[in-house]
């Protein structure tokens, strides 16, 4: 199984890879989000360490349970033959009602097959008022339309 596009990397693959990913987590799906993911994915999300797509399948099932109404938004940041490293921004609320917007960077590497071998993600929890929200849409991905990290100044 591959999983295009497959590296080495373009501008425009790049773009395209990141672009699949962020649908594929808006569509708040973990086990089609961990079908992205080589069945052996070393991953770093904050301070929680990950090893393989049933973990991963486990810890976003617990993430999407906790994080309500999910919207994220990436964006490319830089790129090499086999790595791809993004920013990005995603809102979301507590089951209390409290919207975040938690702000992160992530270094992906990719295997031959264009499935993602590792990722490490930092990420940080901004508390806003619901009214200060920017990521609105209602379609399981964000629509071509809506503004991106950078038009959002985020």
């Amino acid at each position: 199984m591959t999983r295009p596009p497959l590296p080495p990397f373009t501008l425009e693959t790049a773009e395209q890879k990141v672009r699949m990913a962020e649908d594929g987590w808006n569509s708040r799906s973990p086990e089609k989000v961990a079908l992205a993911y080589s069945v052996d994915s070393a991953w770093r999300n904050r301070a929680t360490f990950l090893q393989g797509r049933e973990e991963i399948v486990t810890f976003l099932t617990d993430k999407w349970a906790r994080e309500l109404e999910y919207r994220l938004i990436k964006e490319l940041w830089a790129f090499s033959d086999n790595r791809i490293a993004v920013r990005f921004a995603y809102e979301w609320h507590s089951a209390a009602g409290q919207w975040f917007r938690s702000y992160g960077n992530e270094n992906w590497e990719f295997a031959p097959d264009g499935l993602m071998r590792r990722r490490i993600a930092s990420i940080n929890n901004l508390p806003i008022k619901e009214a200060d929200r920017l990521l609105h849409w209602s379609e399981p991905a964000r629509p071509m339309s809506h503004k991106g990290l950078t038009e959002l100044d985020l």
